[in-house]
């Protein structure tokens, strides 16, 4: 099986929020309509849509977990450094997320934290 792309798709209660959240953040936005609101993530511009959770629940053939509750996947940002985590950290709180675990170090040469968006959804944001 070759796949030529691959991009995830979460749901969400509010796109707007979801909006300025990621924008606040310095995303580059991908597009919007009134199911979903889109955003690049990395030097290879991974995709991730953000579909009201009314559009998506019916695709998915069964209910989505929900995401401040429980866990349902962890994607991880990559920082150039300690400092660029800290100042990530700050920002995020900033734009309305939830630090899940304060910055710290993990084991021998990782330093990171975990973050909420609104919705709940949960990012990594490491140095290695």
């Amino acid at each position: 099986m070759h796949s030529k792309r691959i991009w995830a798709n979460f749901s969400v209660s509010d796109l707007d929020r979801t909006t300025n959240f990621y924008t606040q953040l310095g995303f580059k936005h991908n597009g919007a309509s009134e199911q979903l609101t889109s955003f690049f993530f990395g030097d290879n511009n991974f995709i991730i849509h953000f579909f009201l959770k009314d559009i998506l629940e019916p695709a998915m053939k069964g209910p989505i977990a929900d995401a401040i509750s429980g866990n349902e996947i962890i994607f991880t940002l990559s920082a150039e450094s300690k400092e660029e985590v800290n100042s990530w950290e700050k920002e995020i709180r900033e734009a309305g997320g939830t630090i899940v675990s304060e910055p710290e170090v993990f084991g021998e040469g990782y330093y990171g934290f975990v973050f909420a968006d609104p919705d709940g959804h949960k990012f990594n944001v490491f140095h290695m």
